[in-house]
C-alpha cells in the first residue's frame, strides 16, 4: 500500500492484522518517498497527522510510535514527535526546535522563517492557515532584542485574541496596549491595533519590530475599503522600525516597484501540520436536507457553516430551529440574550437549539462568547460569514461550505482556501473534513500588489497624503496640491481625515456647502438637539448612504443617536429598539451595525462637517468636540467599552460601574464578583466573565 492510494476511512475500520500490515507499508513508503518528494510535499506531510489521528483511535498501533516519530522527524514536523517513545535521535530533534520558557515545539519550516528573522531580515511569510503563524510571533517577543514592538491586525475580535494570548505569556515583561487611553510604564511594550488606531498614536518611538498579519489586505484590489488606511498606517511604522515580518496565507508573490525603499525576504511554504478529508456534495440535488443532514452528525463537530451574509446565517438559524433541531444546550445564554436584547431577536431561539452566529453585526463580546463556546464543544454548529475567516482561530473540526459567493460576488480561489483552511487543528483536530456544496473555484497564483511597495506615481491619493516629503517625487507633490485645492483642507487636515477617502471628503465640502446656504440648523455647540443631530445626519446621508451605518434614513440616524444618548444602560437602548422595530426579524441585528458605526466611522463623518462649517461660517461658534468625545463609546464610560472588546458584554459591566471606575478597578471587581458563588451574577455570567477576564 502507498500514500496516494491509501483509503484512510477505510484503513480505520481494518482487523488489527490488516491494519498493521497497511501502517507497515505506509511507513515504508513514507520513508522511501522522502527522498525524491519536495521538502513541502502536502500529500507526504499529510501523512504524519493522518498517522497521529490513527494511532490516537487505534491503540493497537502504539508498537509503530518510534517509527512514527521517526517518520514525523524526516519531514520536520519535530512537534508530532511522541518522546516518550520515540528514540534518542528524534527526541533530541525535538529538543532543539522546543523554546523551554514557551513550552512550544516548532516543526522545520518554522524553525526556517525564525532563523531569518533572528538575523536581522525583514520577511514575508505565506502559509497555510494551520502552519502555526502566530506561534512564531511568540517565538519573536521571547527573543530579548525585540523590546519594542506593535502588531497590525484587521479586527478586534483578533485583538482581543491577540492580547489574551500575550498577557498569558508576557504579561510579566511587556505592556500590551490596544487602546490611546493606555500608556507603557515600562520598557518593553507591545502596540497592538488596527490600522484605523494604531495610524495616529503618538507614542510609538523607535520599534525593534513590526507584525503585519493578514498582510493581503494591503493590496487595493481585494476590495478592502480600508486598505489604503492599511497601507499609510504600515509605511508609518516601518518609517518607525528596524525590522518587520508581515505573515498571511496562500500568496504566491508580492510585487515591488524598482528602487522601492523596503526591502525583504519572502517565503512561500505547503508546510501544514493537519491534513483534510474533502467529502464532495456538489451533485446532492436537495442541498438544504443535506446540509441540516450533516449538521446533527456529531462526528462533524465541532462544524462551521460558511454561508454568503449576515442575513443568509440569520435565515438558516431560522431554518433549523423551525425543523425542530436541538444540537446542544444552550438555554442560560439564550434567555439572557433576550432579557437582555429584547424579545424580538431570532438568534436567541437559535443559541437555545446550541446554535451559534458569527458575522459582523453581532455584539462583539457575543461573538466572543460563541467562539469560546464553540472551541469548548458547548455549542456544536457555528454559522459564519467572511468574519471568521480574517484570522479568528476556532478548533473547527469540519468546515461546511455552503455558499459560493459573499455579499453576491463569487469567491476567488484565495479566499476559497482560506475557507476551506479552518478545518481541522494541531493538537485537537489532526485531521479535518471539508464538505463542498459547490464547485470551488479555478485555482490561480495570488500576487499581492500593494502600494506601500510600488510606484508612489501610481498609488492612492489616500495613501501619498501620509508619505514623507523625502519619498515625494515632483509629479506627486503637485498631484497633492492639486488634491489641497480640490477638497478644501490644509494636507494634515486631508492626512487625518483620509480614512473616508478624498472623494467623500470632496461630496462632504459640498454638501456642507449646500446646508449653510440653506440655513441648515448644523451650527451648533455643546450638546446638539435632535434637530441639530437631524440636520448633520442629512449632510452626511448626503454623501454616504444612511444602509451604511445600520439605518434606513438620516432621521432614522440621528433618532438612533438620540436615544443612545438618552438611554440610561444600554440594555435599556436595546429594549426601546426591540420593541418599536418594525422591520424584518431577520434584520433587527442592524442595530448593532449602527452601534459599530458609531465607534468609528460615524464621528470621523461629524468631524468633517464641523470642520467644514467652521470654514463656512467663520463668525459663527460651532464645537462637536463632546459628541465626538462620547459618540465613539456609546455615551457610556470609556471603561465599560473597552471591556466590551475584551469580551464583557456592557449589560453585565454596567451593573457594577462605580464613580470613577478605570478598565483596571472595573474589571478587577467584575472578577472577584465573578468568582464568588453568592455575587449578583448568575452562574451563567459568572462564567463568561470568568473566561473573559483570565487573570
Amino acid at each position: 500500500m502507498s500514500i496516494s492510494n491509501t483509503n484512510w476511512i477505510e484503513l480505520a475500520q481494518k482487523n488489527e492484522f490488516d491494519l498493521k500490515g497497511d501502517v507497515f507499508s505506509i511507513l515504508q513508503d513514507a520513508s522511501n518517498r522522502i527522498q525524491n518528494a519536495p521538502a513541502d510535499d502536502p500529500e507526504l506531510l499529510a501523512t504524519i497527522p493522518r498517522l497521529a489521528d490513527l494511532m490516537a483511535r487505534r491503540n493497537e498501533l502504539q508498537s509503530f510510535s518510534e517509527a512514527f516519530s521517526a517518520l514525523a522527524r524526516s519531514v520536520g514536523l519535530w512537534n508530532y514527535i511522541d518522546r516518550s517513545s520515540a528514540s534518542a535521535q528524534d527526541e533530541l530533534a525535538a529538543e532543539r526546535a522546543t523554546i523551554p520558557g514557551l513550552g512550544l515545539t516548532l516543526h522545520r519550516e518554522q524553525l526556517s522563517a525564525l532563523h531569518t528573522l533572528a538575523s536581522g531580515k525583514n520577511l514575508i511569510l505565506s502559509a497555510p492557515t494551520s502552519f502555526g503563524k502566530s506561534i512564531l510571533i511568540d517565538a519573536l517577543l521571547y527573543q530579548p532584542k525585540f523590546r519594542r514592538v506593535a502588531i497590525v491586525l484587521p479586527t478586534i475580535a483578533l485583538l482581543d485574541e491577540f492580547r489574551r494570548r500575550l498577557i498569558t505569556r508576557f504579561g510579566e515583561t511587556f505592556d500590551v496596549l490596544m487602546h490611546h487611553s493606555e500608556k507603557a510604564s515600562r520598557e518593553k511594550v507591545i502596540f497592538l491595533g488596527t490600522q484605523e488606531r494604531l495610524i495616529n498614536r503618538d507614542d510609538l518611538g523607535t520599534l525593534d519590530l513590526v507584525v503585519v498579519d493578514e498582510f493581503y489586505k494591503l493590496d487595493p484590489h481585494r476590495k478592502d475599503d480600508r486598505s489604503v488606511t492599511l497601507n499609510a498606517a504600515v509605511y508609518k511604522l516601518l518609517s518607525k522600525a528596524r525590522q518587520f515580518f508581515f505573515l498571511g496565507p496562500n500568496i504566491d508573490g508580492v510585487l515591488t516597484s524598482e528602487g522601492s525603499r523596503w526591502r525583504f525576504e519572502f517565503l512561500r511554504t505547503r508546510f501544514s501540520t493537519v491534513a483534510v478529508d474533502t467529502i464532495d456534495l456538489k451533485s446532492v440535488s436537495n442541498k438544504d436536507v443535506r446540509l441540516h443532514q450533516e449538521i446533527k452528525m456529531q462526528s462533524n463537530w465541532p462544524a462551521l457553516v460558511f454561508v454568503s451574509s449576515p442575513d443568509k446565517a440569520n435565515k438558516l438559524a431560522s431554518d433549523i430551529v423551525e425543523n425542530g433541531t436541538k444540537l446542544g444546550n444552550g438555554t442560560a445564554l439564550s434567555k439572557w440574550m433576550a432579557d437582555n436584547y429584547g424579545g424580538k431577536w431570532e438568534l436567541s431561539e437559535a443559541v437555545a437549539a446550541g446554535i451559534g452566529i458569527h458575522h459582523g453585526r453581532i455584539p462583539r463580546a457575543l461573538a466572543s462568547r460563541f467562539v469560546k463556546l464553540f472551541n469548548d464543544r458547548k455549542i456544536p454548529v457555528l454559522i459564519c460569514t467572511s468574519t471568521l475567516i480574517e484570522g479568528v482561530n476556532t478548533a473547527a473540526k469540519s468546515v461546511m461550505i455552503y455558499d459560493k459567493t459573499i455579499a453576491n460576488r463569487p469567491y476567488d480561489f484565495f479566499t476559497f482556501s482560506n475557507i476551506r483552511g479552518r478545518a481541522g487543528r494541531l493538537g485537537k483536530h489532526h485531521v479535518g473534513q471539508v464538505y463542498l456544496f459547490h464547485e470551488p473555484p479555478d485555482h490561480e497564483d495570488v500576487e499581492v500588489t500593494a502600494p506601500l511597495f510600488g510606484d508612489p506615481e501610481q498609488a492612492p491619493d489616500e495613501f501619498v497624503v501620509h508619505m514623507d516629503d523625502v519619498d515625494l517625487s515632483p509629479v506627486v507633490s503637485d498631484r497633492l496640491a492639486d488634491m489641497a485645492e480640490r477638497v478644501g483642507l490644509e494636507p494634515h487636515q486631508i492626512r487625518r481625515f483620509s480614512g473616508l477617502g478624498v472623494e467623500t471628503l470632496v461630496g462632504l465640502r459640498a454638501a456642507v456647502g449646500a446646508a449653510v446656504r440653506a440655513r441648515a440648523a448644523i451650527a451648533w455647540s455643546g450638546r446638539p438637539s435632535y434637530d441639530n443631530l437631524a440636520a448633520t445626519c442629512e449632510v452626511i446621508c448626503k454623501v454616504t448612504k444612511a444602509q451604511v451605518f445600520g439605518c434606513g434614513s438620516a432621521r432614522q440616524l440621528a433618532l438612533y443617536i438620540s436615544k443612545l444618548r438618552q438611554s440610561a444602560t444600554m440594555k435599556e437602548f436595546y429594549h426601546w429598539h426591540s420593541e418599536s422595530y418594525k422591520g424584518l426579524p431577520q434584520r433587527i441585528d442592524n442595530v448593532f451595525k449602527f452601534l459599530r458605526a458609531a465607534e468609528f466611522s460615524l464621528p470621523e463623518y461629524f468631524a468633517v462637517v464641523e470642520l467644514f462649517a467652521k470654514i463656512n461660517m467663520p463668525s459663527r461658534t460651532l464645537d462637536y468636540s463632546l459628541i465626538l468625545a462620547e459618540l465613539p463609546r456609546w455615551f457610556r464610560d470609556e471603561s465599560l467599552k473597552i471591556l466590551e472588546e475584551q469580551g464583557v458584554p456592557i449589560q453585565i459591566s454596567e451593573r457594577f460601574l462605580r464613580n470613577g471606575d478605570t478598565v483596571t478597578t472595573l474589571g478587577t471587581r467584575l472578577r472577584a464578583i465573578a468568582l464568588n458563588e453568592q455575587s449578583q451574577m448568575s452562574a451563567m455570567e459568572r462564567q463568561w466573565i470568568a473566561d473573559a477576564i483570565p487573570r
